[in-house]
């Protein structure tokens, strides 16, 4: 590409907050039975969805008119094809499962925070391809006529499910081979019952699936042949709570956050996103800049982010094991990230642990908490190579 004189770049208020705050004490759940009950799933997301719009009514009150600065654009960077044969997207149950054909997969639908949200002409700068807390509705007129805003992500370049769809900017409807739907959040956690939303206008997990399941469920197709629904969240909510000390039984907690979590994902395979289904887990977080020089707390968060991870796992099991219409694939996330971080020079990197808001393609990390758009699109080709290896 020709280069082109960039403005200076910023970097919006997509990092996560690394503050401890307070749980709701009375909402972390004890570990309970997962329930195939769709009929009690759709009634609480429909109510949480009400008491989003409640809120949302108060915010936009509020709100001040003020207009964020959109993220500079940058250049694409080469990447290199990974060929790490360990990294974890497979079935996880052995029995018999749909067939499924990346090559053929036409709709991407994706949930998740800052790592995955992209930005749309009708989302709230910085922050999502659609509405926020205080505007989840939209009409189908709305939804269509959004467009993706190139290079408008926490990377302030193009993002992994933008690689990996080759949906990089304009209508999700005229994307080619793979049209994407993306209602991730930047700054986004699973539960705002379980803990606070990290902006007043911010849209947690169980909301973003509220919302499509609402306003986008009946307008965009999802044939479950053609559908790959993607999940990657938990970032904030290990980055959030790994010094807390109201937490006292973290394996209770974090059975509290799977259930809302999985809860959430049956409500999705009820509304109609059933084909395949793919779960990332949490990077290692502890390798962050924002954490160099506080080895106490890198134990600490790589203690929570290994205990989520694991939980996790198990929950994917279940949910495969109800769900055995569906594929059911994961990603190490967190083996990938180490990789790339343990063999840096193998990759172009010569920089891991400090970060550079620009397009320096030396550099792993854009800025303390999130990664380069080089990076982004070396993991891109990561999960496409494994995507292609499901492919039956």
């Amino acid at each position: 590409m020709a280069s082109t004189a960039l403005p200076e770049p910023r970097v919006a208020e997509t990092r996560r907050n690394t503050s401890s705050p307070q749980t709701k004490a009375e909402n972390v759940a004890v570990r309970e039975t997962q329930s195939d009950g769709s009929d009690s799933i759709e009634e609480s997301l429909n109510a949480r969805t009400d008491q989003a719009a409640d809120r949302g009514s108060v915010i936009k009150a509020q709100r001040q008119d003020a207009e964020l600065p959109a993220f500079s654009m940058t250049n694409l960077l080469p990447f290199v094809m990974l060929g790490l044969a360990y990294l974890a997207l497979k079935v996880p149950a052995s029995y018999q499962r749909p067939k499924f054909n990346w090559n053929t997969t036409k709709y991407v639908y994706a949930f998740g925070d800052s790592y995955t949200f992209v930005q749309g002409t009708a989302g709230l700068a910085n922050f999502s391809f659609i509405g926020d807390a205080a505007q989840l509705s939209f009409t189908p007129e709305q939804l269509l006529a959004n467009e993706i805003i190139p290079k408008n992500t926490s990377s302030d370049g193009s993002n992994w499910i933008e690689f990996l769809t080759g949906c990089l900017g304009g209508f999700p409807s005229k994307c080619s081979p793979h049209q994407l739907w993306d209602f991730a959040f930047a700054g986004a956690d699973i539960d705002p019952n379980i803990l606070p939303l990290h902006h007043n206008f911010s849209v947690d997990l169980v909301d973003q699936v509220g919302q499509w399941a609402t306003y986008a469920a009946d307008v965009i197709p999802h044939p479950p042949s053609e559908t790959l629904t993607a999940w990657w969240i938990g970032i904030n909510d290990t980055g959030d709570t790994f010094n807390n000390a109201t937490i006292t039984d973290w394996t209770d907690f974090w059975h509290g956050e799977m259930n809302s979590y999985f809860n959430t994902v049956d409500f999705a395979y009820s509304r109609g996103l059933q084909g395949t289904h793919l779960f990332i887990n949490v990077p290692p977080g502890q390798r962050e800049p924002a954490r160099n020089n506080d080895p106490a707390g890198q134990a600490a968060l790589q203690k929570r982010v290994l205990e989520f991870n694991t939980i996790l796992s198990g929950y994917i099991e279940g949910f495969a094991t109800r769900h055995r219409d569906l594929n059911v694939l994961t990603f190490d996330a967190y083996t990938w990230f180490d990789d790339i971080l343990d063999n840096a020079g193998r990759y172009g990197f010569t920089n891991i642990t400090g970060f550079c808001e620009c397009s320096d393609p030396t550099y792993f990390w854009f800025d303390d908490g999130h990664i380069t758009e080089r990076v982004h699109k070396l993991l891109a080709q990561a999960i496409e190579a494994k995507l292609l290896e499901a492919s039956t």
